[in-house]
This record gives structure tokens, sequence and C-alpha cells, in this order.
């Protein structure tokens, strides 16, 4: 019997679930191997029929039930539908033979209709550098990628990034047309090329990496998943010749030393604790151990990039048993690395807490204050938490209170401004001198 179209006993009520799974896990695989045969100028096509395919599985599996493969058979009806548009268009009329081909053949696993694990890599690897393509710019990069690559909906992008959903659909159309006016290849580079894009590919990763750890605005201030699918992504680059380079183990070590925390960034009802106040036995050891891994496998060569250094400072919080036995001076040994690579104010910013540990909030009140371009941290509401733990530690409860209350303003998460709110009244709470 045909393992895609035998039915499983999955309960009726599971059905939408089981679809949402595919669609979070498997439709930016398929989506990258359909690319692959239509070529990335066609990337909104490839999309459509996954999605189509997916909801024929909501129409379909209720009646018939779910089959015991469902990526097989969403990738079989999505495969199926390409053909029956390559046999509709025009444009696509002088290359049907060779499409056809390609779509139903290629390296598909026995009996499934799917491509391998490794011609799946290949395919998602391509269509990460189309999407980090130089000529996309880096706003559209992370909205491409969450949505080719990570299965995101254009609602859940808009909410990401506290913007409109027609903001969104419009940028990702920019993006799409950047990749038809420069005729984007669906390839991996070599050589040159490989090294200049490859640093595209990482900092794409790594801005999509944060905007899940510390959510630029919205409701939430850590979202998961994000995190999860720019920790697949590195780990499929790595995990290739094109992008086995020790600054990309290095990106995927900080990936998974931060993700490691991510259980205890929040408590319960969704607000934040700081490092100090986290509980340590909930830390992802696996995460922490594969993370130390990578970081291992980074030193190969004489490259040190921000990667490396940003992941030794999370390797030592993450070795640290608890907050006391942080090694402060040799994290603010890689901040003063840091700084030398990256002139940015906010890495300044954090180098002026680890000195503060070291050497007292004085001395971090003073760092600040000796910050290049200081004036760019204006509108950064960590500046201000910060200065406001700087005088509450010298029991300057008036000028803390400023601070926070300067923080509160600039904050846009809920999270942060509720604990902004707890730190000011602590401040208001203190007797009056």
């Amino acid at each position: 019997m045909n393992p895609i179209e035998t039915k499983d006993a999955i309960p009726h009520e599971e059905i939408s679930h089981v679809v949402e799974h595919l669609f979070r896990h498997e439709a930016g695989k398929m989506v990258a191997t359909l690319t692959g045969i239509f070529g990335p100028e066609h990337l909104t096509l490839a999309e459509d029929v996954v999605q189509e395919a997916l909801a024929r599985a909501l129409q379909t599996w209720p009646y018939y039930g779910v089959p015991r493969n469902p990526s097989a058979w969403i990738m079989r009806a999505s495969r199926n539908l390409a053909l029956d548009v390559v046999r509709r268009q025009k444009i696509f009329r002088d290359k049907e033979p060779e499409l056809a081909r390609r779509i139903e053949g290629g390296n598909t696993a026995p009996d499934t209709g799917v491509p391998s694990e490794q011609e799946i890599a290949d395919d998602t690897l391509r269509l990460m550098f189309v999407c980090c393509h130089p000529r996309i710019p880096p706003d559209m990069q992370v909205a491409l990628a969450l949505k080719t690559l990570c299965g995101f909906s254009v609602a859940e992008i808009s909410r990401a990034f506290l913007t409109s959903e027609a903001a969104v659909a419009k940028r990702l159309t920019r993006a799409k047309q950047k990749i038809l006016e420069a005729q984007i290849a669906f390839e991996i580079p070599s050589g040159e090329e490989l090294a200049r894009r490859l640093d595209g590919v990482l900092q794409s990763l790594y801005l999509l990496f944060n905007e899940g750890y510390k959510a630029s605005s919205g409701e939430k201030l850590v979202r998961e998943e994000v995190c999860d699918e720019a920790v697949r992504l590195a780990e499929v680059l790595a995990k290739h010749p094109a992008g086995n380079q020790p600054r990309t183990h290095a990106l995927l070590a900080l990936m998974l030393l931060n993700a490691a925390r991510l259980p205890t960034r929040v408590d319960a009802e969704g607000n934040l604790l700081r490092l100090k106040d986290q509980d340590r036995t909930r830390w992802n050891q696996s995460a922490i151990a594969r993370g130390m891994f990578h970081l291992a496998q980074s030193a190969a060569g004489g490259q040190l990039t921000e990667y490396h250094l940003q992941a030794a400072i999370a390797a030592c919080h993450c070795a640290a048993k608890d907050y006391e036995s942080t090694d402060w001076r040799q994290i603010l040994s890689h901040y003063d690395r840091l700084v030398e690579l990256d002139d940015s104010p906010v890495i300044a910013l954090n180098r002026a807490v680890a000195l503060a540990e070291l050497q007292g909030p004085q001395a971090g009140i003073a760092a600040v204050t000796d910050i290049p371009n200081l004036q760019s941290l204006e509108s950064y509401y960590l500046l201000y938490a910060v200065l406001g733990d700087f005088e509450l530690r010298l029991h300057n409860a008036k000028a803390a209170a400023e601070h926070f209350r300067k923080s509160m303003q600039l904050a846009e998460i809920k999270s942060e401004q509720l604990f902004l709110s707890q730190r000011l009244a602590a401040c208001e709470a203190q007797p009056r001198e």
C-alpha cells in the first residue's frame, strides 16, 4: 500500500493542528525545492502552490483521514499543482518538458515523492543566499527570510515589526522585484563572491535571531519560534561546505548559548527577568553543550569576528553556576576587544555594565559618559535603564527615578515597561533625605 495514501489514526480535531505544524516546519523546505525547479524569479508561484496544497489538506483530510506521511502528501500535491500551472501558462510553455521532468523527477526518497534530505538542505541554502543577496535591503531580507524560509505569514511578520500587513506585503513585493531585476541565480556562490555573500547571510540570520530573542516591539518580549528558525537555518548553513566557516560556527554558538536562556527571560506572567534573577537550573543544557561545541569549532583559523567575541561572552554567562560567580573580568576583556572591532555605542554601553560589576557603579557612569557618539543613544531606553541602575546602586534615588521614568517613556514592550515601573517604584519607596 502506498504510504502517502494510507490513513493514520489521528483524531479529526487534530487535523488543523497537523496542517499548521506542516506549514510552520515544512513549507519553507517545499518552497525552496520548488524554487529550485522554477527559478527564484518565480518564488511567488512556489509559495502559492505550497499554500494551495496546505489549503487542500484542510479540505480533504477531514473526510479521507490524515496520510501516514503528511509531508509527502503536501509535496506531491504541490508538485501536481505546479505541473498544472506549467501546462496552463504561456510563460512556461517553451520549458514545459524540462520543468515537468524536474518536477516529477529529482532525487526523491523511495516511495514518498519527497526530495532527499541533502537535496532539501541544498535548496534551502540556495534560497537563503537568494533572500540575503546584497541587492536586497536588510529589512527586506529579514522579512523575505521569515516568509519564504520560515513559513511566517504576512500577519505574523507585521506583528513582529509592529507595522501594517500592507507595509509588509509591499516590502516582500519589492524584495521579489529586486530578485527579478538583478536576475539573482538560484545557486550557492563560490570564491570571493561566497565570502561577500556569506557575511550578508550571517548578518541576516543574526538580525532574525535578535528579533526573536528581544523583540523590537509588540506584546511579547520573546518570540521563541523566530529564534528556533534562525538556529535551524544557521545549522543548515554550518553543515554545508560553503557555510562551514569559523564565523558561521561562532554565530551558531552565540545563538545557541543565548537561546539556552530563553525559558527564564520572562516569568510565568511574561514579565522581564534580569540575568541575576533567572533560575539557571532551567537553562537548556543541551543547547549550551551544542553552543560550546560550535564555539570550539569557531576557533579554527585566525579570524576573530564580532560573533566570536559575543559568543565568548555568552559562554561566560552559561558557564557560571550563579550570578555571583560570573567571570566579569573575562567578560570585560572580551568587550574591550569587541569595541575595537565594532564602535557601536550599544556595545560600549554593554561594556560599561561589565565594568561596573568589577569597579562599581561610579566607574560605570564614567564609562557611559565617555562613550563616543553618546547622543545616538538618546532614544534608546536601555541607556536610561542602565544609568538608573547605577544611580540606584549609589543610593541616588532621585536621579535613578528620573532615568527610569525616561526609560519607561521610550520602552515599547509591555514587559519592559512593567519592569521599569517596578524599578521606579523602588526608587520612590526609598526615604527622602
